[in-house]
């Protein structure tokens, strides 16, 4: 678990760049400035002390409005966690894709693409660490009213890399023997954990060194024969 010192050290740069995500594509309306502000508290205030002792007065006053403002853009605190889920997500989903676009525009093959998934994975998590990590720890509970929806879009965010996967197989760049569905989902999980694990035990590696350790491994050059 990410220490809460850290974690919340962090919060504002990954609300900020959120908010960023959501005026770059038009949507900085006034509406949207009070959803990003009741996203900020409740990712914070479930962060620090769970979804269940989290209650909708907290995640108001964290967000310096009314208790009626709340129930104004999101009908519940679930309604609101679940957009909140779909939100983050779908700013991954989006930012898988476009590394993989960018990739084909620049000649690059499908290991290439898949690397620069990993490294778009990595810049994802490092602006938004508290964010993962409620992502994660949802994605192992079973009890929840946003578990279908979580569930899809996990899957639009797999089945981006699933994509690369089968074009290379298509291509012959990959062995028709991988199992796509499996190694697509193993390639998320390993970008997931790998990243919580810099950002909780081993802080000081920067970014580009978690990245080369993981593009060695993704293309099979862990044992040292070329």
């Amino acid at each position: 678990m990410i220490p809460k010192k850290s974690l919340h050290a962090r919060l504002p740069v990954t609300i900020v760049a959120m908010e960023r995500s959501i005026a770059t594509s038009g949507g900085s309306t006034r509406r949207e400035a009070t959803r990003q502000k009741l996203y900020e508290a409740a990712v914070t205030l479930i962060a620090e002390q769970g979804f269940s002792a989290t209650t909708v007065d907290e995640i108001a006053e964290r967000a310096g409005v009314a208790k009626g403002t709340v129930y104004y853009n999101f009908a519940s605190k679930s309604v609101l966690f679940e957009e909140l889920l779909r939100h983050g997500v779908g700013l991954l989903t989006a930012s898988l894709r476009e590394a993989s676009e960018r990739t084909a525009r620049e000649g690059g093959g499908k290991v290439d693409a898949l690397d620069a998934m990993v490294r778009a994975g990595l810049v994802f998590i490092d602006r938004y660490p508290a964010f993962t990590q409620l992502y994660v720890a949802e994605l192992w509970r079973t009890n929840r009213a946003w578990q279908s929806t979580l569930m899809v879009v996990r899957q639009e965010a797999v089945a981006v890399v699933e994509g690369v996967l089968r074009e290379g197989v298509d291509n012959g760049e990959f062995s028709e023997e991988i199992d796509i569905r499996l190694t697509a989902a193993a390639l998320v999980g390993m970008v997931l954990v790998a990243a919580l694990d810099w950002k909780s035990f081993q802080p000081e590696r920067s970014l580009d060194d978690v990245h080369a350790a993981l593009s060695r491994l993704l293309q099979g050059r862990v044992s040292g024969k070329r």
